[in-house]
């Protein structure tokens, strides 16, 4: 916190001068806003990140082409703000616009558009409409497994993403073989005892339990919990939900 308090300071000041020196839709006072925005926004001040972003919108809107990929962030970064307090309706409409713009000027397997599709998957999974997240899910695997190598975490998360979709959609074994491609992967990528490969057991033992297999649910929510015990504090969530977990299985 101390360090976003510091950035604000810096970043307040240097707003204080351009707001001074340069005309009302320049460029640098869009960025000056944009920053603040994204200080107020991992600081969780939604409210006010959401009034500097839509300040740096409005320039970005009467000062760039309407494709202009910079247009595109700003309302990415509008989208990211309602996401994060749970207006998925809102997200949507934002990120839609950042993915039209992403869609005419990136080529077809670019990062950021994956991000996009990424972005978009996760606010109809939220919204429950899992066909439309698996939609975009696909789209989004479809271009990192070609521009990144087979054993990267962003694919692994990408492949949950995918497994998630296909649990809540209630077809287990679809999602069974998605998360056991995360699971592969992280199970190379990460140390041992790391919460992610924990939750990547978890999901696995979950699926078992939702098709009633309930000893390899057992063997795997024991993996889980050996990893949370040494990984977390005694008195955290996680610990707790995996206690609950192993106990009636």
């Amino acid at each position: 916190m101390g360090n976003y308090s510091k950035a604000l300071e810096f970043y307040e000041k240097a707003l204080k001068i351009f707001e001074k020196a340069l005309p009302p839709n320049h460029l640098h006072l869009a960025t000056s806003y944009n920053n603040i925005g994204g200080v107020y926004g991992n600081m969780g001040n939604y409210s006010k990140a959401l009034e500097f972003y839509e300040k740096a919108l409005k320039i970005f809107e009467k000062a760039l082409p309407p494709n202009h990929p910079d247009l595109a962030t700003s309302y990415n970064n509008i989208g990211q703000v309602y996401y994060n307090m749970g207006d998925y309706p809102k997200a949507l409409e934002f990120f839609e616009k950042t993915l039209k713009i992403f869609e005419k000027v990136l080529p077809p397997t670019h990062p950021d558009l994956a991000t996009s599709y990424n972005n978009t998957g996760g606010v109809y999974y939220n919204m429950g409409n899992y066909s439309k997240a698996l939609e975009f899910y696909e789209k989004v695997v479809k271009i990192i497994e070609k521009a990144l190598p087979s054993n990267h975490p962003y694919l692994a998360t990408s492949y949950n993403n995918i497994g998630g979709v296909y649990n809540n959609m209630g077809n287990y074994s679809k999602a069974l073989g998605f998360y056991e491609k995360t699971l592969k992967i992280f199970e190379k990528a990460l140390p041992p005892n790391h919460p992610q490969l924990a939750q990547s057991y978890n999901n696995i033992g979950e699926i078992y339990r939702n098709m009633g297999n309930y000893s390899k649910a057992l063997g795997f929510y024991e993996k889980t919990l050996k990893i949370f015990e040494k990984a977390l504090p005694p008195n955290h969530p996680h610990l707790a939900t995996s206690y609950n977990n192993t106990g009636p299985v």
